[in-house]
Parts: structure tokens; C-alpha cells; sequence
């Protein structure tokens, strides 16, 4: 493992454009369980509340289990070592951009700033009316439904619900990321969500070296990776910074 660490910092440190692509593994970390899988979320809460349609005529109902889960839940999650480690390679100048597939905030409480995220954002909540958009935190999520103070419409969260497309502006920065890095790092995704997982196989297209960090094999391990850093993100992150800062 430390051979492979050495050698994925050599190949990091002698790109010019570096990408990360992260998914629900880097925030399981943080005590963010993710939706799919043994221990999903959605074993505990009906998927339903995220469905745009249903969320239009129920929308007050949904925002119970809205903000228990994304509000109440997952807005005590702090960054880990691994999102600190992400920060500290922006902060270096060794890593252009993330595209993440989590809407939690973490990369940018950490202190990324070249952040695109995929499936959209907790923080913002949004008018379906009249596309007014507010900060959560300023947002009363005590007295439910939170609404648009300008048409006292429901606000919704800023992420994408079941039966949305992909934001435009998130889809082109996050695909020409990954047409212009030269090397792509996969972090805590298993690549089964679709069209997040086309990122880095665009990245491939073109040309990039792909390292993945994760515990166990991903759709991407066989297909795309060059690189396997067999490990959780808060461990291996850590030790590839410190590498990376030896050469």
C-alpha cells in the first residue's frame, strides 16, 4: 500500500489539472449513512417525500422527514480527514476541482471552494414559483413548511429530487472538469448511480489516469482504475497529502 500511495502522489504531483470525484463513502466517514445499501436511509424512510411530483402535492408532509433527515441529521455532520485532506490539496494548489455526488455541505465546510455538486445542495432551499432562494440557516425550519416570503409558496431543498434532471450549470462544469483533468480520483463512490458515474469515465475518454479510493471493489475498480488505494477516504487522504508534500 505505501508503494501505491508513493506512486499515486508522483502521478498527482506531475499533473497540472487534478480532479476529485466523491460519492456517499467520503461522508459515511462523517456519520452520514448513505441511502442505498443494508444500512441506507431508505430502509428507514420512505423515498417517496423525494419525488418531485409528490413533494408538489405534499409538500408540507414531506418537510417532516425532510428535516429530520437533512437538517436535523445531517446537519450536525462535520469534515473528516479525508475532506480536510481535499481542502489542503486545493489549498496547495494540487487539485482544480471536486465534483461530488453528496448534497452535504462537507467539501465546502472543510474549505474546498472549486466545488460542483452533481445532485445539488442541502443549503439552499428554492421557490418552485419564482426561483427565490435563501440559505437554510436562515431559513425558519422550525415551523414547518418553511415558505417564499415574496408568494408564501412551499420552498423546496436545492437538490434533486426523484423525477428531476441534473442543474445545466452543474452538469457542464462537472463534465468539463473531467474533460480537462489529467488525472481523476475517485473517493467513496461505487459508481452504480447514473449519470454522476459517466463523470469519470468521461475523464477516462480523455485520457485521464483514474486512482480510487475505496474499502471494496466498485463498478469502476475492473472498467476504469488504474490506481486501487484499498482503504477508507479518512486514512488513505491523509497519507497521500503527506506524500504528495515530500516531493
Amino acid at each position: 500500500m505505501e508503494n501505491n500511495i508513493g506512486l499515486a502522489a508522483r502521478v498527482l504531483r506531475q499533473s497540472s489539472f487534478n480532479m476529485a470525484f466523491t460519492g456517499a463513502g467520503i461522508s459515511v466517514e462523517s456519520g452520514i449513512p448513505p441511502f442505498r445499501g443494508e444500512n441506507g436511509l431508505w430502509n428507514r424512510y420512505d423515498p417517496e417525500v423525494l419525488d418531485i411530483n409528490y413533494f408538489m402535492e405534499h409538500g408540507a408532509e414531506c418537510w417532516k422527514t425532510i428535516r429530520e433527515i437533512f437538517y436535523d441529521y445531517f446537519g450536525k455532520a462535520q469534515p473528516n480527514s479525508g475532506h480536510l485532506a481535499l481542502a489542503e490539496m486545493e489549498r496547495k494548489g494540487w487539485l482544480q476541482a471536486i465534483v461530488t455526488q453528496n448534497i452535504d455541505g462537507l467539501h465546502q465546510k472543510a474549505g474546498n471552494h472549486k466545488v460542483f455538486e452533481f445532485h445539488g445542495g442541502s443549503g439552499i432551499l428554492v421557490c418552485p414559483k419564482c426561483a427565490s432562494t435563501w440559505t437554510a440557516d436562515e431559513s425558519d425550519l422550525e415551523n414547518l413548511p418553511p415558505r417564499c416570503k415574496y408568494d408564501g409558496q412551499i420552498l423546496k431543498p436545492n437538490f434533486v429530487f426523484f423525477g428531476e434532471g441534473i442543474p445545466t450549470d452543474a452538469w457542464n462544469l462537472s463534465f468539463d472538469s473531467a474533460a480537462q483533468c489529467e488525472v481523476c480520483l475517485i473517493v467513496g463512490s461505487t459508481g452504480e448511480v447514473v449519470p454522476a458515474s459517466f463523470v469519470p469515465r468521461k475523464a477516462r475518454d480523455r485520457g485521464a489516469y483514474i486512482i480510487e479510493i475505496n474499502p471494496e471493489r466498485s463498478q469502476f475498480t475492473d472498467q476504469l482504475t488504474d490506481l486501487w488505494l484499498r482503504g477508507n477516504a479518512g486514512d488513505i487522504l491523509p497519507q497521500l497529502l503527506l506524500e504528495m508534500g515530500k516531493i
